[in-house]
């Protein structure tokens, strides 16, 4: 039977949570190499809810530390595909400050891997996913207007580095099918421990809804399904309405029936909760958002052959291996490109752009 944890929190004595989570979730960590992933959809203020708190993170690293990993890495994929987005995003939410030196930019480097040929036939996911021995992930408990909610399994999306996932996002077209696709995602490195911030959550039109909701709770499992189901349950949406839990429960990965599940805390739906739309057809259909998906897919780095002086660098760094020269100047393999703005951020002569 999973277990979920609901403990009270505020910000302020976080850490006292965080004590009972890995008390009643006991980890093995010494000697570990250790990845910590908050929710970092973008660039924002801590206090707009729209990223993991970073009183959150501090008191996971601190907690983690104090365990003696071999390694520890914080980082993330922030939605927003620009240069320097990653590292931009996790100083302006102070997740960065409150990653005590432990950041690192995990879209700069990525392995291929096999993912479902009805999507695509690979993907690029950060290398240090499958390089460490323990994850843990740190979601935010907010409305999602495709997935109805943003909890431990839509965390896992972040794996992706790049414009893939704008690319998958189009590919897979209807609501039903990106749920589907999210699950093939997060099956590629199932996280260990889920531990989400729901001291301040968000309801509405997530993920970035200017509608935030006081909790004053963390909530934890170690089974993302179980995780999910109480999630949903308290923003007063059943579980088996999700596609993204049927599908999980299909294949193997948890249940979400509450009564298979052990809460350790009080499960109470939040009162008057505001969930978007169950199936996601507002986002979906959002002419904007299918022209964005559509604008991100396009964009390919490209070499200014005045500033380029063929050192080979950005071929040499890229992620992707998308990269190769000819005549001097490097060439990229659109189908192959991930958009992950690697070269343009190495190049030492600046002469990458994205067009």
């Amino acid at each position: 039977m999973s277990k979920v944890m609901i403990h009270s929190a505020t910000y302020e004595n976080v850490h006292q949570a965080v004590d009972r989570v890995f008390e009643r979730f006991p980890m093995k960590l010494k000697g570990k190499r250790i990845l910590i992933k908050p929710n970092v959809l973008r660039a924002s203020k801590a206090e707009e809810g729209i990223v993991t708190h970073p009183a959150v993170l501090r008191a996971v690293v601190e907690k983690v530390e104090k365990m003696h990993p071999a390694s520890i890495v914080v980082g993330d994929n922030p939605g927003a595909f620009s240069y320097g987005a990653n590292e931009e995003s996790f100083k302006k939410t102070g997740l960065m400050e409150a990653s005590v030196g432990y950041y690192q930019n995990i879209g700069s480097d990525s392995q291929k891997v096999d993912f479902n040929p009805d999507f695509l036939s690979t993907v690029s996911l950060s290398r240090v996913v499958m390089e460490v021995d323990i994850i843990i992930s740190l979601p935010k408990f907010k409305t999602h207007g495709l997935t109805v909610i943003s909890g431990a399994i839509k965390n896992s999306y972040g794996f992706l580095p790049g414009a893939q996932k704008a690319k998958l996002h189009k590919v897979a077209g209807r609501p039903e099918r990106f749920h589907e696709m999210l699950i093939d995602v997060f099956r590629l490195r199932v996280p260990d421990l889920f531990l989400v911030d729901a001291v301040v959550g968000m309801e509405g039109n997530g993920p970035a809804s200017p509608e935030l909701r006081n909790i004053g709770l963390i909530l934890a499992s170690d089974n993302a399904v179980a995780m999910d189901a109480v999630i949903a349950a308290m923003m007063g949406c059943e579980p088996d309405r999700l596609r993204f839990l049927q599908k999980a429960k299909e294949i193997g990965l948890g249940d979400y029936d509450l009564s298979t599940i052990e809460v350790i805390g009080e499960l109470k739906q939040l009162l008057g909760f505001k969930l978007p739309p169950l199936g996601g057809e507002a986002s979906i259909n959002n002419k904007a958002l299918r022209t964005r998906l559509h604008d991100l897919t396009l964009l390919l780095p490209q070499a200014d052959p005045e500033l380029c002086t063929g050192c080979g660098t950005c071929v040499d760094q890229c992620a992707a291996l998308a990269l190769s020269m000819n005549d001097n100047l490097p060439q990229v393999d659109a189908d192959t490109c991930i958009t992950c703005f690697c070269c343009q951020e190495i190049c030492p002569e600046k002469a990458i752009t994205l067009k």
